[in-house]
């Protein structure tokens, strides 16, 4: 499987994460950005799975959440069931 495709899978479950994340300490994605560094329309790509977040601002996230930045990542991705070509 091309790579991009398993980015793609891991970000989608990424960002299902991170919306039940999110909706356990904030309403709304507006809410997010009132309490953090984060703009909506920035942090609203993280939470659609169609961004990448650095370390630097999954950090951030961590922070704005207050939680451990492991926490983002507590969901199932089994990566063996993958063999990336590239």
């Amino acid at each position: 499987m091309d790579s991009k495709e398993v980015l793609r899978l891991f970000m989608l479950e990424f960002s299902e994460n991170l919306k039940k994340v999110r909706e356990s300490k904030f309403k709304s994605m507006d809410q997010v950005a009132q309490n953090s560094a984060f703009d909506s329309s920035n942090y609203n790509k993280f939470e659609n799975g169609k961004g990448n977040p650095t370390i630097e601002t999954m950090l951030k996230m961590s922070s704005a959440f207050g939680i451990s930045p492991k926490d983002l990542f507590n969901f199932e991705f089994d990566i063996t069931k993958y063999k990336i070509d590239e």
